[in-house]
């Protein structure tokens, strides 16, 4: 198995080296001890060597963002979540959101927060990013743009003695609570739409920022998950992402790319069990010979294969067109979502197809932890179900196909 390399470059084919490594030395040993870590110690520490050799996503970030001429790619974003996926989902999607979080000020090459996230970096180690969007009352009316245009928002900020306000609540947030920096998803005029959404940063130590307990989950132990709450918080002005009709459309971006990025990191959930199949149906026998090596068992695998390969081969698509907006129309565009949508939900689908079929093949092993392949069946469920499920995702597919509204 393989990427496409005419759409990779030379970095991402060291990163790509450079990670498989550090996810078969640091992260899979470690499976097991990562779904009852409590304290969140192994998570840390992993997280810890991985800004270490430059690979968690928001030092990246913050490091690319210093030069103006340097470009976000995508496709190594995009890679990077499946190769850590490959170890832990969890541990790849703490270390995407890192960066997901700070794309819009990137993107808008916001020197204010980007200068903030650079001091953070010196001092908290490692350092988490959240990107705070759903609501309890909402759900995810929030990512459902063209309908509702950003009006069923319910965490309002306002101006006041020449700063930021905000009160309101988030739940379900990656990395909540654990932060030291959080993307706030906010409205500041119910009226007018779009152009009130606002994306605001806020420290972690800010006054009147709190949160809930951790949820305890079926899965994705490595992301903390809690109850963000607002109350009267107050930041400066230039800690919003862009302005007016802009961070509707970093928004939209956003949504993009966190659909690409799960998409990948489905891959790497799949991948994972792939690995964890081809050896037990090689060292487990019936009727004399492997089991990989009689013809039901080996359709199911090359059923497997194709899954894999095809979902790679789509995300990798979406992303490069995220990165050539000239060839795939810009990135907050329904044609752009839609792509997205597609990645994600294929790409979901396949793996959690992908690691029912592992248990039926492993049988009473595929349901034990020795094996992990029940730890990827419980991770993988999660991916689907965020950034608006299948269903609104499949919605936005078809917005990309004819305008809204239409009829």
């Amino acid at each position: 198995m393989g990427y496409f390399q005419l759409l990779l470059s030379d970095m991402d084919r060291m990163i790509i080296k450079l990670l498989r490594k550090f996810v078969d030395l640091e992260i899979i040993p470690k499976r097991e001890a990562i779904d009852t870590d409590e304290e969140h110690t192994v998570v840390n520490n992993i997280l810890k060597k991985l800004g270490n050799i430059g690979l968690d996503g928001g030092v990246a970030l913050s490091d690319l963002a210093r030069n103006e001429e340097n470009e976000l790619s995508f496709i190594t974003a995009a890679v990077m979540a499946e190769e850590l996926a490959r170890g832990d989902i969890g541990i790849g999607i703490v270390s995407a959101i890192n960066g997901w979080a700070l794309f819009p000020a990137y993107l808008s090459r916001n020197r204010a927060v980007m200068d903030l996230h650079s001091s953070l970096v010196a001092s908290r180690v490692p350092l988490f990013s959240c990107f705070s969007m759903t609501e309890a009352q909402g759900g995810c009316d929030i990512e459902n743009i063209p309908l509702t245009h950003g009006k069923s928002l319910m965490t309002r900020a306002r101006i006041e003695n020449g700063r930021w306000i905000i009160n309101g609540s988030k739940i379900f947030a990656s990395n909540a609570a654990v932060s030291a920096l959080y993307c706030v998803v906010c409205q500041t005029d119910p009226a007018g739409g779009e152009d009130g959404i606002a994306l605001i940063y806020v420290p972690g130590d800010t006054v009147g920022l709190s949160f809930g307990k951790f949820e305890k989950k079926a899965g994705l132990h490595a992301d903390k998950n809690a109850a963000i709450y607002l109350d009267n918080v107050s930041v400066p002005l230039e800690y919003r992402a862009a302005g007016n009709g802009e961070d509707a459309r970093l928004l939209s971006t956003n949504l993009a790319v966190g659909r690409v990025v799960t998409a990948a990191a489905a891959v790497g959930c799949a991948v994972g069990v792939f690995d964890e199949v081809l050896k037990y149906t090689g060292e487990r026998k019936a009727g004399g010979k492997a089991i990989r090596e009689h013809s039901l068992a080996a359709g199911m695998i090359a059923d497997m294969a194709q899954g894999i390969e095809t979902a790679r081969a789509y995300y990798l698509q979406a992303a490069y067109l995220l990165n050539h907006p000239e060839e795939g129309g810009a990135r907050h565009s329904a044609a752009a979502l839609s792509r997205a949508s597609i990645a994600k939900n294929y790409a979901t689908d396949t793996a959690i197809t992908l690691t029912n079929k592992a248990m039926e093949l492993m049988g009473s092993y595929g349901y034990i932890r020795d094996y992990h392949v029940e730890k990827y069946w419980r991770d993988v469920k999660e991916l689907q179900l965020w950034l608006g499920g299948k269903q609104l995702g499949q919605f936005d597919i078809a917005r990309g196909y004819y305008p809204y509204g239409n009829g």
